[in-house]
């Protein structure tokens, strides 16, 4: 998409966040509409509390990633930073990450239902392994599940979007895989 700007999220963008994630992204899912990325960073706690959470997170800078923009309007985010940024991620590996410490980590994406399969995780994929390459990382690392139902169990991108960019396999995690790009 010729036509899409990707910005590193900051604290003036906070209000464009929340447009993507209260009003926008999860149209075709309000169930998933509470999330903010929360499973990452802190433990759910309702709708309110993920959103205040998150707001807080966003002014300290603990939440990082990119937002996608088409005509000024939040279309995509992608939350994306140093490994050692998700408290969430060592439950989800349940035995911790391997002994690499200078790993970037790519955890969700967040794509309006209009410009999804257009491009957009890729654009702001691409922004995150650049940021992490400019960061001194080794590697951009990814979890993506194995076998989707839908959209929204794709949260962390689809395995094929992360091979189309140079990611190679790097284990098996059971319902999910872990993919990794030497940076």
């Amino acid at each position: 998409m010729s036509d899409l700007l990707v910005k590193e999220l900051t604290p003036a963008l906070r209000d464009d966040f929340f447009l993507l994630f209260d009003h926008i992204a999860f149209a075709d899912n309000p169930d998933w509409s509470d999330c903010y990325c929360y499973p990452y960073h802190f433990s759910d706690r309702g709708k309110a509390e993920n959103r205040r959470a998150a707001s807080n997170q966003i002014e300290e800078s603990r939440i990082q990633g990119f937002l996608a923009y088409r005509d000024g309007t939040p279309v995509g985010w992608c939350n994306a930073a140093d490994r050692n940024n998700y408290p969430g991620l060592h439950r989800l590996m349940r035995s911790g990450p391997d002994s690499l410490e200078r790993v970037g980590s790519v955890v969700c994406f967040v794509i309006a239902p209009s410009h999804r399969s257009k491009g957009v995780a890729s654009c702001l994929l691409k922004a995150a392994y650049g940021r992490f390459s400019k960061e001194g990382l080794e590697y951009a690392e990814a979890y993506p599940v194995k076998k989707p139902t839908s959209a929204a169990d794709n949260f962390p991108g689809p395995l094929s979007m992360y091979l189309r960019n140079g990611f190679t396999l790097h284990r098996d995690a059971g319902w999910y895989v872990v993919v990794r790009k030497l940076l």
